[in-house]
């Protein structure tokens, strides 16, 4: 039994659709668990590494460059993310709602990303201890953007949930429309004209390769020497997600209707 428990947290098996669908397995087990441990995680972000390698290198340096690869690969990956809905939430978070319940999003999100950073710099380290194993710079740094990315798209979704902005559609369209939300900074308002379908316009897919390669390039902080690299990709992380998640909270409360909180009711929230 304990073989099985073991295997189903630290491994995937090779998918028979081919690497996106593994692509999109991994990206989701990296998203679903929020008490995954740190030796997990960065083993499952070196699987992740790995499997982008070598697509990395048919892109080459100046593909990357451009955001494209990145964007594509996280429209391809979005219907995997595991997104939840009120009840279930309310139901994992003890029953928590309104506010508090997204205080809560926004804190699970950040301690993802924060723990991203940190194992993405550990794992930085020991390949710069042992240039054997040493993956490729791009294709580590892409999953480390990839899941980072992911996590903060679930918690956009999630947060859309909890404020009653409810969006429909199949998969597909869903995790276009939680991508471009992401890509934007932006809430969705189902009333929008476009707003939900299940490709990404011209516009989206733009400010989509833009967003991927600022996320990139903070990503980068994490190839720093020795774990100095895990202390910054953590703190970015961190930061950047919770900025992110504040101008979609007020995004969303406007299009719901709700009012927004007086300053400092964060505070009590967290420590009442």
């Amino acid at each position: 039994m304990s073989g099985e428990i073991e295997k189903r947290h630290d491994e995937v098996e090779p998918a028979r659709g081919g690497g996106s669908t593994e692509l999109g397995e991994l990206i989701g087990r990296l998203t679903a668990d929020e008490d995954m441990d740190r030796a997990t995680r960065g083993r499952l972000l070196g699987r992740l590494a790995r499997l982008l390698g070598q697509s990395a290198r048919k892109v080459g340096a100046a593909g990357v460059g451009r955001g494209r690869w990145l964007a594509d690969l996280l429209v391809e990956a979005a219907p995997h993310i595991p997104i939840r809905d009120l009840e279930t939430l309310q139901a994992h978070h003890r029953g928590l709602m309104g506010e508090a319940l997204a205080d809560r999003l926004v804190k699970v999100a950040g301690n993802g990303t924060t723990a991203v950073g940190a194992a993405g710099g550990a794992l930085a380290a020991v390949e710069f201890s042992a240039p054997p194993l040493l993956l490729s710079a791009p294709a580590q740094l892409a999953a480390e953007t990839l899941v980072v990315a992911a996590i903060e798209v679930k918690m956009i979704a999630e947060l859309h949930e909890v404020y009653g902005v409810r969006v429909q559609g199949t998969g597909t369209a869903r995790g276009a429309a939680f991508v471009t939300s992401w890509a934007r900074q932006r809430g969705i308002n189902p009333l929008e004209t476009g707003s939900l379908t299940s490709a990404l316009g011209t516009a989206a897919k733009s400010a989509l390769r833009k967003r991927m390669l600022r996320t990139f390039g903070r990503s980068m902080s994490t190839m720093g020497p020795f774990l100095t690299g895990a202390a910054a990709g953590a703190a970015l992380n961190r930061s950047a997600t919770r900025a992110l998640a504040m101008k979609v909270r007020n995004d969303l409360r406007e299009t719901a209707g709700i009012t927004p909180p007086l300053p400092g009711d964060h505070e009590r929230r967290l420590n009442p």
